[in-house]
């Protein structure tokens, strides 16, 4: 018995050489990773240094790579004077826009996927590739005709025209369909036994099990509605209606005017800071429905 075991044992012990193997291949992808983290941040880490020094500090060569000592002085002017429309009026266009569009999306799109999922009624399959079949049309394909009905309503340098034509997402339509059809039926006829009518299941069993994808949704509709430039290009006329991205865009110089370095970098420096906030407070609802849907 005990010849066995160790026979065992010896066979269940992984190499020497295996086990060098792996710790060096473990070592070569943390390296790998620093350096494409330091890869990215650079380009993050220039545009801050430069948010903080004079123009002729960014003018003569070589740019520093230390922060310097205007860095008080060049965000206040960037947040309250800007080149055209000061960067704080333009970020709460941006973040209201954005969440608009977010909050619109998942809303329409969850009560699109309920309905098709769990009511029956004729031509539902049609109605849902019918939704399925706007990926094909490009945004510019539908801007026009979409610019004019928003010119019609009266909506041009309104919040409501910057959000509601972009509230409409089939993707998010389709992955709700396909989250709720992994849904068990038990759970619907038990809701039914129960006497729980349609938008009672709705809330009390299917809202709170799609929280995660709801979460990770928001995140990337966030985002798609924070970096929008042309559809806000075409409906606001008004300075004061401006996002960070017209801004930015704005704050670059044309014919022989001199840039404002300084204060664009900083802009540029204010506008990725709502995102990554957005990301990073999602990041752990997000990473726990990931942990939950593998056991």
């Amino acid at each position: 018995m005990t010849a066995r075991a160790e026979t065992s044992a010896r066979r269940s012990d992984p190499a020497p050489g295996m086990v060098e193997k792996r710790g060096s291949a473990l070592w070569l992808t943390h390296v790998a990773m620093i350096l494409g983290v330091l890869v990215v941040f650079f380009p993050i880490w220039l545009a801050f240094v430069a948010s903080t020094v004079s123009q002729p500090e960014i003018a003569r060569p070589p740019m520093p790579l230390l922060p310097g000592d205007r860095f008080l002085e060049n965000y206040q002017k960037a947040l309250f004077s800007g080149v055209n429309v000061p960067v704080a009026v333009m970020l709460f266009n941006s973040l209201v826009m954005a969440t608009g569009i977010a909050v619109g999306k998942i809303v329409i799109s969850i009560l699109s996927a309920f309905a098709i999922v769990y009511f029956r009624f004729p031509a539902r399959s049609l109605f849902f590739w019918l939704i399925f079949l706007t990926l094909m049309l490009p945004v510019e394909v539908r801007i026009v005709p979409t610019y004019e009905v928003v010119a019609r309503f009266g909506m041009l340098n309104t919040y409501g025209g910057l959000i509601f034509p972009l509230i409409a997402s089939a993707t998010a339509t389709f992955l709700f369909r396909q989250f709720f059809l992994t849904i068990p039926d038990e759970l619907a006829e038990a809701a039914r036994v129960d006497g729980a009518g349609p938008m009672r299941f709705f809330w009390d069993i299917v809202l709170p099990m799609s929280r995660t994808n709801i979460a990770a949704l928001f995140v990337i509709l966030f985002i798609y509605g924070w970096n929008q430039y042309l559809w806000p290009l075409l409906v606001t006329t008004d300075p004061a209606m401006n996002t960070i991205v017209m801004g930015l865009k704005q704050m670059f110089p044309s014919g022989d005017d001199i840039a404002d370095w300084p204060v664009i970098m900083a802009t540029s420096i204010l506008a990725m800071i709502p995102p990554v906030i957005v990301v990073i407070s999602m990041q752990k609802l997000f990473i726990r429905g990931l942990v939950d849907s593998e056991k």
